[in-house]
């Protein structure tokens, strides 16, 4: 990707819905030229628009990190293995102790409790696995953006402010998991295509499709792998906090242009964020200088992204992105 091609992709991933001529206008380029780069980009495999459920709220599970240790030589078996199913959202390939992370999504305790004890462990190459249930997520990676951006160019795509508190939980009525299910499968699905698809008008589609964005209960992203856009350096850091801090460090380090997610967790570490940079220098200034300014943290324990394998339930092969396709039944 070139310049342009990385700032396209920026302005998508703050607003995956926007119009060509809205993302031309942010950027300063003719709508042709968005709507030629993007479409090249979609065609090629490099971006993937799509949307994630906000699954506590949704009531659609509970997100867990998975750290796995494989018999040598298997990584990649268990890797493809782990992304195959359908409950697992992201699979990537780790430095340190752990070969593989992996964050599933289950309905319920009672199927975690299956999930963990029956089926993970019976993939040939687990050796062993330790589990960090989410319990407050600060950032979702369909809330992160490239930093290609100013604030000027920002402003005339971002979404609207969120309410000071959303509800602890929502459901969705059938109608609207249906439409969720589309915009799973194509984030910008056009409100005809919706109502077509549907049997619904096209009022009806733009109205319900605009709730479930605007209540945060789906969550639409363009995936795209962080080293097309020169963000070659992929950590993981697990934090240990002081509780008194946690709320206060969690919030701060999600607004940090490097950060892709942020949440607390279950478990020895109590924060799990994930940060993108261009090179170890920068990750290293990342944590001395910015994590390294939280006296509430006590603890760190950085790992490296080698390879993804899955993301946003979205399979990859290198570089590329895939489109959905139906995932085993675990």
């Amino acid at each position: 990707m070139d310049v342009l091609d990385r700032r396209l992709v920026a302005a998508l991933q703050v607003s995956p819905r926007a119009s060509w001529g809205e993302l031309g206008r942010a950027v300063g380029e003719h709508e042709r030229t968005v709507a030629r780069r993007l479409q090249r980009l979609f065609a090629e495999g490099m971006v993937r628009v799509t949307a994630i459920y906000d699954d506590l709220r949704t009531g659609h599970g509970r997100p867990a990190h998975l750290h796995v240790q494989v018999r040598p030589g298997t990584a990649g078996e268990v890797a493809r293995g782990l992304a195959d199913r359908r409950d697992t959202r992201s699979v990537y390939a780790l430095t340190g102790a752990a070969d593989l992370a992996c964050e599933l999504v289950s309905p319920s305790r009672e199927d975690l409790h299956h999930v963990l004890t029956s089926q993970i462990t019976a993939i040939d190459g687990v050796l062993q696995t330790q589990t960090q249930v989410v319990l407050h997520t600060f950032r979702t990676v369909a809330e992160w953006h490239a930093p290609f951006l100013g604030e000027v160019e920002l402003s005339g795509l971002r979404p609207p402010p969120l309410p000071a508190r959303l509800p602890d939980e929502e459901g969705l009525s059938p109608l609207e998991e249906e439409i969720a299910q589309l915009l799973v499968a194509d984030g910008r699905i056009a409100f005809t295509a919706v109502a077509e698809r549907l049997d619904i008008s096209v009022p009806t589609a733009r109205r319900r499709v605009t709730s479930l964005i605007e209540r945060r209960l789906l969550l639409p992203r363009a995936e795209v792998e962080p080293a097309l856009l020169g963000l070659e350096v992929e950590a993981v850091l697990w934090l240990k906090v002081r509780p008194y801090g946690l709320d206060l460090v969690g919030r701060r380090l999600a607004a940090h242009p490097s950060v892709r997610y942020c949440a607390a967790t279950s478990g020895t570490h109590s924060l799990n964020v994930q940060v993108v940079t261009a090179n170890e220098a920068d990750l290293y200034r990342f944590i001395t200088e910015v994590v390294g300014g939280y006296d509430e943290i006590t603890d760190v324990d950085l790992t490296l992204i080698t390879r993804a394998y899955k993301r946003g339930h979205l399979h990859k092969s290198g570089l590329l992105t895939l489109d959905h396709r139906w995932e085993k039944t675990p």
